[in-house]
């Protein structure tokens, strides 16, 4: 039996990382931290074994948890994204910088792989200064650093037109040398897989004369000519999608109707219920959604989440890395950190604590 590598995940929001990792079968999270209480209660309600604390990432001490494999975080990427305001490091709200709290628990826990997820605009950002600092960063903790932008559509089979930025850093030699990115793979899941095209919903999802300001219904009316494909109300104007496969979900789906994928269907012309949000994002049909949430708080959750299917498929190399590196790993009799020997030699100091191993 293969071992099951521990988890800590940090900006878990739902779990939808957390959730790609487990459904390997080779990934168990145990603790999580989240900010947001509303993402709380559906991390809470779909992950009954692990223990998330609802507080600031920067009163979360080392000790708060303890040694895993694999730290995670899907840290904020407002201040990165082509939607919001793109301010980086310099944002006011201080979430550019939160990355740096994620780095100084992995540089107290050393854990053997680190996994961030967050906008494709990161790379490019500042002229790709932000990137730069935050890899080099890594890199100065120890880590082997690989990172490819991917796309649901093209390498998670979900209908959605999402491309992140996926960067994986690895304590060992050997764990990085084994670790490739997945190859794209056919989209063969429809829309009418993860939208339900023919059946009424509540009558709240609808858009009807006079219930938004303006003239937004008569302009959908007129332009969402098509029965077969998803649009999107984009503040001023209606956008179809060309690619018949979900808009990119935002965060502020739930705000006005700004940005909410739309469907015209027999029933009239309606926007994709929290549950349809959350299988355009992968998520199985047994993932919880809170009753008593409001739908606006369900949709942040969606749009701020992540492609379940992608980060499984990346999940599953990584596990793969991780077994052919069995060999070449020990733990350190003195500070009991697991360290990667040397190849061409029995003898090797362990970089913790400087402890001389022989075997």
């Amino acid at each position: 039996m293969k071992k099951i590598s521990t988890c800590a995940s940090f900006f878990a929001g739902v779990g939808g990382i957390d959730l790609g990792f487990e459904s390997t079968g080779r990934f168990k999270t145990i603790y999580a931290n989240e900010y947001d209480p509303s993402p709380v209660t559906t991390f809470r309600q779909n992950f009954k074994d692990a223990n998330i604390e609802c507080k600031d990432i920067k009163d979360v001490e080392p000790d708060d948890f303890q040694n895993v494999d694999v730290m995670m975080a899907g840290f904020p990427c407002q201040a990165f994204s082509i939607a919001g305001y793109r301010k980086g490091f310099e944002d006011e709200k201080g979430r550019g910088t939160l990355f740096f709290e994620f780095l100084r628990l992995v540089k107290a826990k050393n854990p053997r792989v680190v996994f961030l997820e967050n906008v494709k605009n990161l790379i490019s950002h500042n002229g790709g200064n932000t990137f730069r600092v935050i890899r080099e960063a890594l890199e100065d903790a120890g880590y082997k650093v690989i990172y490819r932008v991917m796309n649901a559509m093209e390498y998670g089979n979900t209908p959605q037109n999402r491309e992140r930025i996926y960067i994986l850093g690895f304590r060992f030699e050997a764990d990085y040398r084994n670790f490739k990115f997945p190859d794209p793979i056919p989209l063969t899941r429809k829309i009418t897989d993860i939208i339900d095209f023919q059946h009424p919903v509540a009558e709240k999802y609808y858009y009807t004369p006079g219930k938004y300001k303006g003239d937004i219904y008569e302009r959908l009316n007129d332009e969402m000519d098509d029965p077969d494909t998803v649009y999107q109300w984009r503040r001023v104007y209606v956008r179809k999608n060309q690619s018949n496969v979900v808009p990119t979900l935002t965060a502020n789906m739930g705000e006005g109707g700004h940005n909410v994928p739309l469907v015209r269907v027999p029933s009239g012309i309606r926007k994709l219920t929290p549950k349809e949000c959350f299988n355009a994002q992968g998520f199985p049909n047994d993932f919880c959604l809170p009753e008593g949430l409001k739908d606006s708080k369900l949709y942040k959750q969606a749009g701020n989440s992540v492609c379940e299917a992608v980060i499984e498929r990346i999940a599953e190399k990584i596990a793969y890395a991780l077994d052919e590196n069995v060999a070449s790993r020990i733990v350190c009799p003195s500070c009991d950190k697991e360290i990667e020997l040397e190849s061409t030699n029995t003898i090797c100091y362990c970089p913790f604590c400087g402890h001389r191993i022989q075997e």
